[in-house]
């Protein structure tokens, strides 16, 4: 009888420590993109993260053809018709700016989108450096995703000279 209780109480144990840990793993956020700086720029991105890394995925529409530069900012405050209230790039670590998979690189620096002919784009990418989370250090609730009106060169500090801030949404979870 000892034995079975002590078999039904660690099944249970261990049913819900797996629970937590999928649960854990797939913690998603959202950020609603809205025009900004005299643009058209508006979509959706969905940061969830997978283990070590975060899957981000989303739509954009409005855009002029060709890569534009993406960021998440570190400040979720997109009040500011230019986007200027989200700060700079997301940089818990201060580093040097850099492109999503460089070793040294500024966490929120998330490369370029190319957008297409119709100026639209379809985002599924993943990414180390950030968590969806508003406590941890690389934690991205709470700050902003910003789409830029020009390429990012992925190495001019701390901008990219990606241009103007076209796009701008509060990553919420």
């Amino acid at each position: 009888m000892k034995n079975s209780v002590l078999t039904v109480a660690c099944s249970a144990l261990l049913v819900a420590g797996c629970a937590g840990t999928q649960e854990q793993m797939e913690v998603s956020a959202v950020a609603q993109l809205q025009p900004r700086s005299g643009s058209s720029v508006s979509g959706n991105v969905t940061f969830t993260q997978i283990g070590d890394v975060v899957r981000i995925t989303g739509e954009i529409t409005g855009h002029t053809k060709g890569p534009k530069g993406f960021h998440i900012h570190e400040k979720g405050d997109c009040t500011d018709d230019k986007a200027m209230s989200t700060g700079g790039h997301f940089n818990p670590h201060k580093h040097m700016h850099g492109g999503p998979y460089d070793p040294v690189k500024h966490s929120g620096d998330l490369g370029n989108l190319v957008f297409n002919d119709q100026g639209a784009v379809k985002i599924n990418f993943t990414v180390g450096d950030i968590s969806v989370s508003r406590d941890a250090p690389s934690g991205i609730i709470g700050r902003a995703v910003i789409v830029h009106a020009a390429v990012d060169d992925l190495t001019t500090d701390p901008t990219g000279n990606a241009g103007g801030r076209v796009a701008c949404g509060v990553i919420q979870g």
